[in-house]
C-alpha cells in the first residue's frame, strides 16, 4: 500500500458560527499555511452576523452566559496540545483557559457590582442596571496571539456584546483554532466573529460601520492608523477603547475596565406606592 497522505488544514474565516472563506478567494502564506485574507466585505458580514445575534447573546441569562465562557475554558484546555504545536507555548495556553474561567465568574456578578439602587427624594425606587453596548468591532494584540485574543474577547461578551475581531496577522493560526473552540462550546453563532488578513484593509471598514457602537483598537500599534479609526469611529459617536501601550502586560491581572468600558447603564424610575 501507498503511503497516506495527511490532509492538509486551511484555515478559514469564522462568521456567524460558521468557517467561510474570503468572499474574495484570496488567502495568504502565514506560519506555513494557508489563511484566507478578509475583505471589506467579509467585514461587512461579520458587522451583519454579530447584531442578528445582540438580541439573543444580550438578553441570555448572566449565569448562562458564565457557563458558556467556562465551557470554552474546558474546550480549550482539551486542545492544549494542539495549541502548543501551533507554536503556542504552553504557559500562554494554561494563562488563556484562566482567563475564560475568571471572566466567566464576573458574569452574574456585574450587575450587583455596578448596578444598584438609588437615592433619591421622593416616593420612588431609582435602580440603574449595567447593559451591553452591542456590537463591538475589536483589532486583537499581534502578541500574545492566543492570550491576547482572550483577553479582548472575553470582557466584551461575558457583558452581553457581541464582537467582530481583527486577529493577529503574523500569527492567525491561534485565533482560527480559538474559533473552533468556540465553535463547540454552546456560544451562539456571531456572537463571536473573527476575521484573518491586513488590519488596514479590516479595522477602517469596521470604524466606520453605522452599525457598530465601540471599537478597542487594543491592537493598533500604528499611531497614524489609531488616529484615523479614531475619527471614523466618532462619525456615530462610538465608544473607543484606545490602543494598549507597547509594553501591557497582558498576563497581568486584566481589572474590569474592559467590561466596564462596554457597558451602558440604564436606570428606571418605579413609584414606592403607599
Amino acid at each position: 500500500m501507498s503511503e497516506r497522505v495527511a490532509v492538509r488544514k486551511t484555515y478559514k474565516l469564522f462568521i456567524g458560527g460558521k468557517f467561510p472563506r474570503s468572499e474574495s478567494g484570496r488567502s495568504y502564506l502565514v506560519q506555513s499555511s494557508n489563511v484566507s485574507l478578509a475583505s471589506r466585505k467579509d467585514a461587512r458580514d461579520a458587522v451583519v452576523a454579530a447584531r442578528a445575534a445582540v438580541k439573543g447573546w444580550a438578553g441570555a441569562t448572566a449565569y448562562n452566559r458564565g457557563q458558556i465562557l467556562y465551557r470554552a475554558a474546558e474546550m480549550l484546555e482539551g486542545r492544549r496540545e494542539q495549541f502548543v504545536a501551533l507554536g503556542v507555548p504552553g504557559d500562554e495556553v494554561d494563562a488563556a483557559v484562566d482567563r475564560w474561567v475568571w471572566y466567566a465568574g464576573w458574569a452574574d456578578k456585574l450587575s450587583q457590582v455596578y448596578g444598584g439602587a438609588n437615592p433619591v427624594a421622593g416616593p420612588y425606587f431609582n435602580i440603574s442596571t449595567p447593559e451591553p453596548t452591542g456590537v463591538v468591532a475589536v483589532v486583537a494584540p499581534e502578541r500574545p496571539a492566543l492570550l491576547g485574543l482572550v483577553s479582548v474577547i472575553a470582557p466584551a461578551i461575558v457583558t452581553g456584546n457581541t464582537v467582530v475581531v481583527a486577529a493577529s496577522p503574523t500569527e492567525p493560526l491561534a485565533a482560527v483554532t480559538l474559533a473552533e473552540v468556540l465553535a463547540t462550546s454552546d456560544l451562539p453563532g456571531g456572537v463571536v466573529n473573527i476575521l484573518t488578513g491586513r488590519i488596514t484593509e479590516t479595522a477602517p471598514t469596521l470604524a466606520a460601520h453605522m452599525d457598530v457602537n465601540a471599537v478597542d483598537l487594543s491592537g493598533v500599534t500604528d499611531a497614524e492608523l489609531a488616529a484615523d479609526l479614531e475619527v471614523k469611529a466618532a462619525e456615530n459617536l462610538k465608544r473607543v477603547l484606545r490602543p494598549a501601550p507597547a509594553d501591557h502586560d497582558w498576563s497581568a491581572d486584566p481589572g474590569v475596565a474592559r467590561m466596564t468600558t462596554l457597558l451602558e447603564t440604564k436606570t428606571v424610575w418605579h413609584p414606592k406606592g403607599v
